[in-house]
């Protein structure tokens, strides 16, 4: 068989196979291609690709064992019978999230459940306030971390802090956030415009190639994001850099001004895009967020 002839066999079989397919089969491939790339995803960003290889390992054993070494394929298959149990429990964290992700998505028919948007104005100036104080905490050097909730609510961070419920004000954070203040250690929660929460405890980052440089407060805020889609807001007590993180990336040494053009793009995207020059549509926050390098550019804490 030449190989026009087997070229000439794949386009039938291929032809054959499209024209069976109905919609239900069509659905069923796309649902498991979505399945496949969810888990790649998993993989690349938690790290697990060593403990992938192990399984694939496993299972090419398994395969060349049976019939073969009895044995080695009886304790193999009751290794993957407990196996499974053992990766939920390790990917707990990682299945939960994926699990949030898919409730919280803006589908169609949950759309007409959903609650109304907030208005503008609260949000723009709890922005203005927002960079009001991060620039004079940047100057004495105080550090913060605020973190503005969007889609994912945050109730069980909330119950590990302080709760409040008080419109945004430069004043208030930059009371909260006093080195001598009860609740400074913690981070500052903000929800549709209104401070929510002080002192609440964030989930640590668990990124193994963030910079050595950066300590807790902004482990913990690379944390948050990447727990949700929360945008952080830091000042580094060190330096008085201030950065943002969002998605897991971090972007650091910002102005005042950088600052507030993100928080508008990412918390007002829609006003981002009318407020464009020459009807040029901003950049948004993740677009401009770098992820965080060994080598960092300074000393953050």
């Amino acid at each position: 068989m030449d190989a026009t002839e087997v070229l000439t066999n794949l386009a039938y079989r291929f032809t054959r196979f499209v024209s069976s397919l109905q919609l239900w089969d069509v659905l069923d491939i796309l649902v498991i291609a979505y399945l496949i790339y969810r888990l790649l995803l998993l993989v690349r960003k938690t790290n697990t690709s060593r403990l992938l290889k192990g399984v694939l390992v496993v299972i090419v054993v398994l395969w060349l064992s049976e019939g073969r070494l009895r044995a080695l394929n009886f304790v193999l298959r009751h290794v993957l019978d407990w196996g499974v149990v053992a990766l939920l429990i390790l990917f707990h964290p990682e299945i939960r999230r994926v699990l949030e992700q898919v409730g919280s998505s803006q589908l169609p028919f949950l759309q007409l459940f959903s609650k109304p948007q907030v208005d503008r104005q609260t949000i723009e100036d709890a922005i203005s306030q927002t960079v009001l104080a991060c620039g004079e905490m940047s100057k004495s050097r105080t550090g913060a971390l605020i973190v503005f909730e969007r889609k994912n609510q945050m109730d069980e961070i909330l119950r590990s802090g302080t709760k409040l419920d008080a419109e945004v004000s430069s004043e208030l954070l930059k009371n909260i956030f006093f080195v001598k203040a009860p609740m400074h250690d913690g981070a500052v929660i903000v929800r549709e415009g209104r401070v929510l929460g002080a002192g609440c405890m964030l989930p640590l980052s668990r990124n193994v190639n963030l910079s050595r440089d950066l300590g807790m407060r902004h482990r913990a805020g690379i944390g948050m994001s990447e727990n949700s889609d929360a945008v952080v807001v830091l000042v580094s007590e060190e330096t008085g850099s201030i950065s943002v993180a969002v998605g897991g990336m971090l972007k650091r040494h910002l102005m005042t001004e950088t600052l507030e053009q993100l928080l508008r793009n990412e918390l007002l995207p829609q006003q981002a895009e009318d407020e464009g020059q020459d009807g040029k549509k901003r950049k948004s926050l993740k677009s401009l967020l770098v992820k965080e390098k060994k080598d960092g550019e300074s000393t953050d804490e």
